[in-house]
């Protein structure tokens, strides 16, 4: 997979706001069975299941078997390239604020 595609993809895992509290749910705990998460939202284990398969896919989840149960954990290192893209714009309004405070001042 291609550094863009990849790039894609995590952004398209974070884009859904069911995917974004599984990613803070995982942060929180070192590993946590599916049907925990599942216990976590108002659906069923097999639509939480499609949500964690597009997290695995991109890089972001984690998950091994124990006996009849899976368990899942984050991966957060993708998630450096999110923070990368994002410094960019923390620049730009970093830069445009200080000019906005300049103006308000002279006035």
């Amino acid at each position: 997979m291609s550094e863009n595609n990849q790039l894609r993809d995590v952004f398209h895992a974070i884009a859904d706001p069911t995917r974004r509290r599984l990613i803070r749910l995982l942060a929180e705990a070192e590993e946590i069975p599916l049907h925990e998460l599942t216990a976590q939202f108002p659906m069923g284990r097999t639509a939480v299941s499609k949500h964690l398969t597009i997290l695995r896919e991109a890089g972001l989840v984690l998950d091994r078997r124990v006996g009849r149960e899976t368990r899942f954990r984050l991966n957060a290192s993708p998630l450096r390239e999110i923070e990368d893209w994002l410094a960019i714009y923390n620049k730009f309004w970093g830069t445009n604020l200080l000019r906005l405070n300049q103006l308000l001042e002279e006035e």
